[in-house]
C-alpha cells in the first residue's frame, strides 16, 4: 500500500513560477517510475513529466523547456519545478507512482490532485 500526498499548488500570474511535491510512504522500497499529470476541465487526463528510477526524463512538448522533473528517493518524493507558467497551464496536477509488485506485474498509484491556476 502506498500513500501520496501533494503540495505546493496556488494561483500565479502568468510567468511564474510553482514548485510542486508528491512524497509517497507506505511500501516504497519498490518504487520504479514517477510522474505528474494534469487534467484541464473539460480535457483528458494528460502526462507532463515522467521519471524513471534511474534518472531518466520525459515531457510533455508543451512544458519543455519550462517545466522540470526531479525526485528524492531517499525521500520517496518527487519534484516539478514549473516555470514561466502560461494560462494553458491552469489544471488539476496529480502525481503518480509505479510500484513493481513483480518483474512482470505493476501497479500505479495516485496522489490527491493539487490545483495550479495561472492568470493573465
Amino acid at each position: 500500500q502506498v500513500q501520496l500526498v501533494e503540495s505546493g499548488g496556488g494561483l500565479v500570474q502568468a510567468g511564474g513560477s510553482l514548485r510542486l511535491s508528491c512524497a509517497a510512504s507506505g511500501s516504497t522500497a519498490n518504487i520504479n517510475a514517477m510522474g505528474w499529470y494534469r487534467q484541464a476541465p473539460g480535457k483528458q487526463r494528460e502526462l507532463v513529466a515522467a521519471i524513471s528510477n534511474g534518472g531518466l526524463t520525459n515531457y510533455a512538448d508543451s512544458v519543455k523547456g519550462r517545466f522540470t522533473i526531479s525526485r528524492d528517493n531517499a525521500e520517496n518524493t518527487v519534484y516539478l519545478q514549473m516555470n514561466g507558467l502560461e494560462p494553458v497551464d491552469t489544471a488539476v496536477y496529480y502525481c503518480n507512482v509505479e510500484i513493481r509488485i513483480t518483474a512482470g506485474v505493476r501497479s500505479s498509484y495516485w496522489g490527491q490532485g493539487t490545483q495550479v491556476t495561472v492568470s493573465s
